[in-house]
C-alpha cells in the first residue's frame, strides 16, 4: 500500500476520534451520562454517514479508504460493521449477516469481560 494512502487513513482517523469526542461531550452536557447518549448518536450518525458515502465514492480509492476507514472509522465502528452487515443482506446472505450481528455483540461483550478479567478489573 502506498504511503499516501497510510497517510489519509491516519488523518481520517484522527479527524473521525475528534469528531467523536466532540459529539460525545456535547451529548454528555446536553443530557447527562447515565445512558451512553453519545456513544448511540455516533453509532448511528456513523452508519447513516457511512451508507452515504458508500453510495458515492469508488470501492478502493484513496478517498474512499480516508473517508470510510479513516474518517467513520475514527468516529465510530459500527457503521463499517452496519454497511458490511447490510451488503452481506444483499447479497442475499441473510445467515452470514445474522452471524455477523450475533458474533460481533455476543464475542464483542466477551472479548469486553475478558479484557476486564484479564487487566484486573473483574
Amino acid at each position: 500500500m502506498e504511503w499516501w494512502t497510510l497517510a489519509a487513513v491516519a488523518l481520517g482517523g484522527a479527524a473521525g476520534g475528534m469528531g467523536r469526542l466532540f459529539v460525545s461531550r456535547r451529548a454528555a452536557a446536553a443530557w447527562g451520562v447515565r445512558f451512553p447518549w453519545g456513544t448511540l448518536i455516533v453509532n448511528l450518525l456513523g452508519a447513516l454517514v457511512i451508507g452515504l458515502l458508500a453510495s458515492r465514492l469508488v470501492a478502493g480509492s484513496t478517498a474512499a479508504l480516508m473517508l470510510l476507514s479513516g474518517v467513520m472509522g475514527g468516529f465510530t465502528t459500527v457503521s463499517s460493521f452496519s454497511l458490511q452487515t447490510l451488503d452481506l443482506m444483499r447479497e442475499g446472505r441473510h445467515a452470514a449477516a445474522a452471524l455477523n450481528v450475533s458474533l460481533t455483540l455476543l464475542a464483542g461483550l466477551g472479548a469486553v469481560v475478558a479484557g476486564l478479567a484479564l487487566g484486573g478489573g473483574l
